[in-house]
């Protein structure tokens, strides 16, 4: 089937298949096409002695070429003296017209379309002047013309995956960080699919995968997801994410970078069958390439959180044409059924806690929860405290709000170091800055946790919170 094969392929470190790699006619092709017809007019460049002889030379038998032997013939016997690069620099370099730059460059990508193996010529040629092929095009992703910008980024992903040199270091990492900026433009940047695409190659390659990582590029790809993307976008963002479970340590992490949430949100809105199974595959693999019990635990507890298994029953009722849809929903319904039945009440609520997307669940409100799990919150170095009140100081929904304020107040009345640790940790300013707060239940809320932290005679407290309180209408 079709996943699997991608899945080998990337093991492997091979080529995935283009059927599941080809974008949708993006704006980028539909440009490239228009360009393709724009030749440049290269006697008038040789008159005016703005090319040399040997440019034009090597671009009009390559123009001329009639077929990709032809083509290949050129290639090969402007080789040995690299000509066929020197041209393409001396022109992207050179060259003042940005009608001319983006033809060069749809022609550099056209020849690197045909045949993988071309990019063997760039880094042959970088390697006889003893540098790496990188410095001669990084610099035109700072172009003002978008069309060039984003053509050169899909050059360079070829350039940097179909060889055998790889991108490391500061290209690298500059690289990456032009590639998540144009994932946080992305309500502006008409090219996002060309940045996915570009992606989707990068990651395949488990050597680039840490430093994507590194750079925070999850986050970046999480944000592009949860704002207004189509099915096209969806499915590409996370072929991404799915190329990075490959790596177990990376799989490790997303369990903690807010992806099982987004990708659960999509999954339970999408009816395109290819989002439906890149997610499937994703949190399978996220469930079977770690090894530490606790963090697959977590992972599942987390799927359930986002309603998940409920959205599993759903897809039961529909007919999808690939197999590995009904395989990995099965394998994950299992998995999730094993987690539900051995949850915990804290377990539930260290998962809701970790997910950041409080709600009046019953634990909340139940005095035995926490009477008896209130000690528990020293576990991991105080770790559901800090969320806690993480959520208080950036978080602007209300509800969270709430709930978060509420859950602070009841960990110090029942805990009696409580009030210590969350004055250590700030929490007491936090809940402080929340008694301005614009929404009433917020404010309300927030009292009650800032007099939790006042005072100490808690049967005093309750008699006079419900003598002068009424507690506005619940935030639903």
């Amino acid at each position: 089937s079709v996943i699997v094969t991608m899945a080998s392929d990337i093991a492997g470190g091979h080529s995935i298949p283009e059927g599941d790699m080809i974008d949708a006619t993006s704006k980028l092709q539909l440009e490239a096409s228009e360009v393709r017809t724009q030749k440049p007019n290269w006697p008038s460049y040789l008159r005016s002695q703005m090319i040399p002889q040997e440019d034009f030379n090597f671009l009009t038998s390559y123009e001329a070429g009639r077929g990709k032997e032809e083509r290949d013939n050129v290639l090969r016997t402007n080789d040995e003296n690299g000509q066929a690069v020197k041209t393409i620099v001396n022109l992207l370099n050179n060259v003042a017209k940005d009608q001319n730059i983006r033809y060069v460059l749809t022609l550099f990508d056209d020849m690197l379309s045909e045949d993988k193996s071309r990019v063997e010529l760039v880094h042959r040629a970088a390697h006889r002047q003893k540098r790496t092929a990188w410095g001669w095009f990084l610099g035109l992703l700072q172009r003002q013309d978008n069309f060039i910008v984003n053509q050169m980024s899909s050059v360079i992903a070829k350039l940097a995956c179909f060889g055998s040199t790889k991108m490391e270091g500061q290209d690298l990492d500059y690289y990456f960080s032009f590639l998540k900026d144009q994932l946080r433009a992305s309500s502006g940047n008409e090219y996002l699919i060309t940045t996915a695409r570009c992606l989707q190659m990068m990651l395949r390659v488990d050597e680039y995968r840490a430093a994507f990582v590194h750079q925070d590029g999850v986050a970046a790809i999480v944000q592009a997801l949860s704002g207004k993307a189509n099915f096209q976008l969806q499915y590409q963002l996370v072929f991404a994410i799915w190329c990075l479970t490959f790596n177990a340590e990376i799989a490790r992490k997303l369990a903690t970078m807010g992806v099982i949430q987004t990708l659960g949100d999509i999954l339970s809105e999408s009816s395109k069958e290819k989002v439906v199974r890149i997610i499937l595959a994703t949190f399978r693999n996220i469930l079977e390439k770690v090894d530490d019990r606790e963090i697959v635990r977590e992972a599942a507890l987390q799927m359930v959180q986002c309603k998940t298994l409920k959205t599993l029953e759903l897809l039961d009722s529909k007919k999808y044409d690939d197999p590995d849809v009904e395989e990995d929903s099965e394998y994950l319904r299992e998995k999730l059924h094993v987690s539900v039945q051995d949850l915990s009440s804290f377990d539930e609520y260290c998962s809701e806690v970790r997910s950041g997307r409080l709600q009046w669940s019953p634990v909340h409100k139940s005095e035995k929860f926490w009477r008896e799990n209130a000690p528990r919150f020293t576990e991991k170095n105080h770790e559901l405290i800090k969320i806690l009140i993480k959520l208080l100081e950036n978080n602007q929904d209300a509800l969270i709000l709430c709930v978060a304020a509420h859950d602070v107040g009841e960990y110090v009345r029942h805990y009696p170091r409580g009030k210590n640790i969350v004055e250590q940790h700030q929490g007491k300013q936090a809940v402080m800055r929340l008694l301005t707060a614009d929404d009433p239940n917020v404010r309300y809320h927030a009292l009650l946790a800032v007099q939790k932290l006042m005072v100490h005679n808690w049967e005093y407290l309750g008699k006079q919170l419900d003598a002068d309180h009424t507690e506005p209408v619940a935030v639903k």
